[in-house]
């Protein structure tokens, strides 16, 4: 009978600590919440893998948009236009958009343009000589790749 008690009183403590612990959790996390408002942030990935101006002029189109939107309401964005395959050529120190790349940039702290390093290693060997990219551009190891990481991060995707 004594152990039956002892075990039951056991259980009983158990469950009262892990119920305590439990509460203390939630306390402190409603603290923190309450301490530190968060920024909304609002994400989105721009893909171009289109050698056209105008598909080239639509995704810079759609970023000054957004941003411009976001802007008006006070809140933030992060923009990435991700080039990758004939998008690339957006980003070539010969692209037909490279001064509005310029200007959007400079106007803009949240964006980044990331080009296709596979692309690029693939047109240096295909041309025979180094492909450069504007001044703008951040090289990643694979555009799609990117693609995957940025909407894992909650990024939305826009192709236009």
């Amino acid at each position: 009978m004594m152990k039956r008690l002892s075990l039951a009183g056991l259980i009983i403590a158990v469950a009262l600590i892990a119920g305590g612990v439990a509460f203390l959790q939630v306390r402190a996390a409603v603290r923190v919440a309450q301490a530190e408002p968060e920024t909304l942030t609002h994400k989105v990935a721009i893909q171009v893998n289109q050698n056209e101006k105008g598909v080239m002029e639509l995704a810079l189109n759609n970023a000054q948009n957004v941003r411009d939107y976001y802007r008006s309401r006070g809140e933030e964005v992060a923009i990435e236009i991700v080039t990758y395959g004939p998008g690339l050529y957006m980003l070539r120190a010969e692209s037909p958009v490279k001064d509005r790349i310029a200007v959007l940039a400079l106007e803009t702290s949240n964006l980044t343009f990331s080009a296709c390093g596979v692309t690029q290693a693939n047109m240096t060997r295909a041309e025979g000589k180094p492909v450069e990219l504007l001044s703008e551009a951040k090289v990643t190891p694979s555009g799609v790749v990117r693609l995957m990481e940025l909407q894992r991060q909650g990024y939305a995707y826009i192709r236009p």
